[in-house]
């Protein structure tokens, strides 16, 4: 019994530091080809057409902000998930002179 009572005069705890967090992970953000890739799907949502844009080799915060403008281009809503752009509607036109103005090499795939 004497054994945990010598344990926890032996415990220390101190906030001086406050709390140690490991530090946190860089962005592993995917490696593209170079190309951007633009695709149509109605998988999974009810029939509702989203285009997706894929292979911007960007960070998340980089691709937010990308998304917000060709929401803004656009005038419809969309969101960023797993590193794909997804936009309501069929909107690959807009989107595809919208990106060559900006310099990138754009692809449509799929349907």
């Amino acid at each position: 019994m004497a054994d945990w009572k010598d344990k926890l005069s032996q415990m220390v705890y101190s906030t001086d530091q406050g709390r140690i967090d490991a530090e946190p992970e860089p962005e592993q953000v995917p490696e593209g080809d170079g190309i951007v890739r633009l695709q149509r799907e109605t998988k999974g949502r009810k029939g509702k057409g989203v285009t997706l844009v894929k292979g911007l080799a960007l960070p998340h915060d980089e691709l937010k902000q990308i998304a917000k403008k060709l929401k803004q281009q656009c005038g419809v809503g969309g969101s960023v998930k797993d590193y794909v752009i997804e936009l309501q509607g069929d909107q690959r036109d807009i989107i595809e002179t919208w990106l060559i103005d900006q310099g990138y090499r754009v692809k449509r795939a799929g349907g």
